[in-house]
């Protein structure tokens, strides 16, 4: 048996009556402090998810009801933080044994395997493959280098493979056959279908900016013209391609402009028609002139953007409870929107001190898309009585940043930031997230961009085809 271990919810929420609510976010961190990475796979690269308790937060799961049944009952509610914490190690092995879902597997059978105890449809049990020449085409459940060679052309060049290509490729042995995917995947990453302008690699960067076409200016403006977002899908392709740093979407103090027949992205020092911050503050795609009109804009405090970003590159969305990193003493409602009641604080004890480094970014005000020290003395003391007092230094991730450049740092450089980024790989050629008995592969490729890919994308997509997630049919 499992020591006892602590709910891992991404922010916990216990039922506590039929009616009363209340969120605990320090849950998720301390299961994970109990079990690190070699005792379960959802603390591989940061607190679980929310599905481990809820079906949508803060609605709980069957697993999620019966840790609630026994925490503390007869207890006054709502419980303490304190009395929480201490007595949801005892509710959690009470249940340990128990089948919550009704798959046949018990809920630390389900935990050890990386498979969600609350959820029917998620166990350890693999798929039944059927005997093996059952099927004439593909070696079914098993990798299968034929049916990956037409996967690869189709995900990265667009199109098949001929029939001239595919029996060459079935001439080779198996060592040739592996060869011969790595050469069709550089080939096909260097493809219109793969980089160009709308190109697969810009649909993967849809939800990171966020385009909104009668805003565009530049190339394809729209009816009202404020700011060309097409320069932030420059520096993500350029970050993405040719072995370049990954990392340089949030560290570039430069920008890319592109060219066409055949698309090429080149590094230019300034784009003065479209972006103006200030080189010693810029932070890739978090300081963009898009970035500063669309998710700033008036805002004093503008949380919007530190939350799109917590969102786009860290894989965590604070709408949904995720990722919270509660900071004693905050929030602290320097701008008076009523963000310390206790509804708001278990969001705003993250959120609040992860803006704070974007507070002193102008967005549509003057100097527009410029960093600004005076921002907040300049123009927004009539926002909140201590609103002057606001620091520009804040926290993210649980760890202090100084200043935004710091932020992007922090992020670029933690364990969240790539296995978010492994994973928009991942769900755009899967076509969903990795499944329990699919972490172990998952885990080593989020893994080896920090390490031995050197933080490559395309280092990753030549592993990660190497995969029976990808390639068993």
């Amino acid at each position: 048996m499992l020591r006892g271990f602590l709910i891992a919810s991404s922010a916990i929420a216990v039922l506590l009556t039929t009616r009363i609510v209340v969120a605990m976010p320090v849950g998720p961190q301390i299961f994970c402090d109990t079990y690190d990475e070699e005792e379960t796979p959802h603390c591989m690269a940061s607190p679980p998810a929310c599905v481990m308790c809820h079906t949508t937060a803060p609605v709980l799961n069957a697993y999620g009801l019966g840790i609630s049944a026994e925490l503390l009952p007869g207890m006054p509610r709502p419980l303490l933080v304190e009395d929480y914490t201490m007595a949801l190690p005892a509710a959690l092995i009470a249940v340990e044994d128990i089948d919550s879902d009704v798959d046949s597997f018990t809920n630390i059978q389900e935990i050890i395997a990386g498979s969600f105890p609350g959820d029917p449809f998620s166990n350890p049990e693999a798929l039944e493959c059927p005997e093996v020449g059952a099927n004439e085409f593909y070696q079914v459940c098993q990798y299968d280098p034929e049916y990956t060679y037409r996967k690869v052309m189709l995900d990265f060049c667009g199109q098949s493979p001929s029939y001239d290509d595919l029996l060459s490729f079935r001439d080779l042995d198996t060592a040739e056959q592996l060869d011969a995917l790595d050469q069709v995947l550089d080939a096909c990453l260097d493809s219109e279908f793969w980089l160009g302008k709308n190109g697969e690699l810009w649909q993967l960067a849809h939800r990171k900016i966020r385009p909104v076409g009668s805003l565009k200016s530049g190339e394809d403006s729209g009816s009202f013209p404020a700011s060309d977002y097409y320069d932030d899908y420059n520096l993500f392709v350029w970050s993405q391609t040719d072995n370049r740093d990954s990392r340089e979407l949030l560290l570039a103090d430069y920008f890319v402009s592109r060219t066409t027949s055949p698309t090429e992205y080149v590094m230019v020092d300034n784009l003065p028609g479209s972006q103006k911050m200030q080189v010693e503050r810029r932070a890739g795609l978090l300081t963009t002139d898009w970035v500063s009109l669309y998710n700033i804009m008036f805002t004093a405090v503008p949380r919007t953007a530190a939350a799109q970003a917590y969102r786009a590159f860290l894989g965590y969305d604070i709408a949904k409870l995720e990722g919270l990193f509660p900071v004693s003493g905050e929030p602290k409602d320097y701008d008076d929107k009523g963000v310390a009641s206790p509804a708001c604080a278990v969001c705003h004890s993250t959120l609040d001190p992860m803006t704070y480094p974007w507070t002193r970014f102008n967005g549509i005000q003057a100097p527009r898309g410029q960093y600004d020290p005076n921002r907040i003395i300049d123009d927004f003391l009539d926002e909140g009585v201590n609103i002057a007092d606001m620091p520009e230094s804040g926290m993210l991730l649980g760890q202090p940043v100084v200043d935004l450049l710091d932020w992007a740092q922090v992020a670029a450089n933690s364990s969240q930031y790539a296995s978010a980024t492994t994973e928009d790989y991942w769900r755009f050629l899967m076509g969903s997230g990795p499944s329990a008995t699919e972490m172990t592969e998952f885990n080593g490729l989020w893994q080896g961009l920090m390490g031995l890919y050197e933080y490559s994308v395309e280092r990753m997509l030549h592993d990660l085809i190497k995969t029976e997630a990808y390639g068993a049919p």
